[in-house]
């Protein structure tokens, strides 16, 4: 599948993770939701999450498939410089691929960055 499309299911797929965990948290209010999501879903947080997860526990299958994701040829934000843009966009392709491929390691990768 085209890794700009994964990127896409990824992104929405990420964002669900994070709500769940926001509102099973405790935190009822939408106002305070959103705000506490845009600390994980923003491309400069993606980015980090991505870099911790590159270091610590992705496997090298993973690594290439949000390499590809990263390498893809996509538009540059108007928010954010072009190397955390990418990587935010190769993360949102790991998390797309993984949501279709295999939901228990994505279940893994989510609890560890949502810890």
């Amino acid at each position: 599948m085209n890794s700009l499309v994964l990127a896409y299911l990824g992104d929405a797929v990420f964002e669900f993770y994070v709500r769940d965990f926001l509102i099973k948290s405790g935190i009822l209010k939408v106002k305070d939701l959103q705000k506490k999501s845009i600390e994980y879903v923003s491309a400069v947080n993606q980015a980090k999450i991505f870099d911790s997860l590159a270091l610590n526990i992705l496997t090298s299958k993973e690594l290439e498939i949000a390499k590809r994701g990263r390498n893809a040829h996509s538009h540059a934000s108007k928010t954010t410089d072009i190397l955390t843009y990418k990587k935010s966009t190769g993360f949102e392709t790991l998390v797309g691929y993984l949501y279709i491929n295999d939901k228990e390691r994505l279940d893994c990768i989510m609890k560890e960055v949502l810890k």
